[in-house]
């Protein structure tokens, strides 16, 4: 999006305008939805979430603190800090999770299975990344972002996010062949 068309959108934004807010709303939540279940692999949190990254935009524009330049890579840190919170707080008190549906009985296809598999592995060495590493491989693999996009998101320089994301890389092939 052109510089010119995110300064008039956040002017919008800032006059609080319901047209204005909505037309970010509806721009910018599958993204947020899709970063934070990639991050948290919870689509029920993930829709929370998702909605109180926008409630946080509205309370920061309504106290003058919102976004300056960068929308996109407002409601991204949003998103992340929100998420950093949550795990800190579920890291301090472990819970485990109730089961909703109880496991058929009928035997798996071992495609879905290695699926499965594959993706509680991937998910479980995510989850053993700093939250930084996590959030670089997020925004670049798992959002598309590219170098200058992270770079604004992470308010870091493109050389520290390609040292980060190259870190991140290596870490999480680490992890995987264990």
């Amino acid at each position: 999006m052109p510089l010119d068309q995110l300064r008039s959108e956040i002017a919008e934004l800032n006059s609080l305008d319901s047209q204005a807010v909505s037309a970010v709303y509806d721009r910018y939540y599958p993204d947020i939805y899709r970063y934070v279940s990639y991050r948290l692999g919870d689509e029920t949190l993930a829709e929370d979430f998702a909605s109180d990254v926008f409630i946080r935009l509205l309370e920061a524009l309504h106290a003058g603190r919102g976004p300056r330049e960068n929308l996109r890579g407002w409601l991204f840190g949003a998103a992340s800090h929100l998420i950093n919170d949550h795990l800190r707080r579920r890291y301090r008190r472990r819970q485990e999770p109730l089961e909703e549906d109880y496991p058929s009985r009928a035997p798996a296809p071992p495609d879905e299975v290695e699926d499965r598999d594959r993706a509680s592995i991937l998910q479980r060495a995510l989850a053993r990344l700093t939250a930084e590493q996590q959030h670089v491989l997020t925004l670049r693999f798992g959002e598309g972002f590219s170098l200058e996009e992270t770079a604004a998101a992470m308010n870091k320089k493109i050389n520290a996010v390609k040292q980060l994301q190259l870190r991140a890389l290596a870490a999480l092939n680490r992890q995987m062949v264990k």
